[in-house]
């Protein structure tokens, strides 16, 4: 049987409402991670969450060291559970990602989180180029529109530009109820 991690990626307090730079449908998207975790616990899946921070003090939001910059409720850690800091859109980059996935003998990846429109995209082309099989799980990200932390009626349009142009690289995007669907020991 193929071994799959799930790879949570930036579902910090920021991108929440009240956060510096908040998403539409983020708390749908943590929803539906919330979903995703408890499956893969039950199926004994490694489980990686992964953290954006910014070491400026200036940073427009998941500074290091702030709430802002922490995981959210909706998607903590288990104790067991590894958290890798990055500090920029490469998931694999300065980090232990690698080796984590190496040491669980991790052959393919199942993505979610936030941003889509950069540190999802980033994950789906880092994740390929290692020659890892990846599927991404298009109603457990969020995003916004380029340029702006203002939530906006665009996001709809935004999130399904990038996963449309994500579809070249990875054939594997499908929502929560897909996944689990195909994926659940039920």
């Amino acid at each position: 049987m193929t071994r799959t991690a799930l790879l949570i990626i930036d579902c910090q307090n920021d991108f929440f409402p009240g956060g510096k730079c908040e998403l539409e449908g983020q708390f749908e998207a943590a929803g539906n991670i919330q979903m995703l975790l408890t499956n893969a616990r039950v199926q004994d899946q490694t489980i990686v969450h992964i953290q954006h921070h910014f070491k400026e003090k200036d940073a427009p939001f998941t500074v290091e060291g702030t709430i802002g910059a922490e995981i959210h409720d909706m998607a903590k850690p288990l104790p067991n559970e590894p958290i890798v800091t990055k500090y920029t859109s490469n998931i694999f980059l300065n980090n232990n990602l690698k080796q984590i996935l190496d040491d669980e003998n991790v052959e393919e990846l199942v993505i979610c989180g936030s941003m889509s429109k950069d540190c999802i995209a980033a994950a789906a082309h880092a994740t390929t180029e290692l020659g890892y099989p990846i599927t991404i799980i298009y109603d457990a990200c969020a995003t916004r529109e380029p340029g702006s932390c203002d939530t906006s009626s665009q996001q709809e349009f935004v999130q399904a530009a990038i996963m449309a142009s994500l579809s070249f690289i990875c054939s594997n995007i499908v929502s929560t109820n897909e996944y689990l669907q195909r994926h659940s020991l039920a």
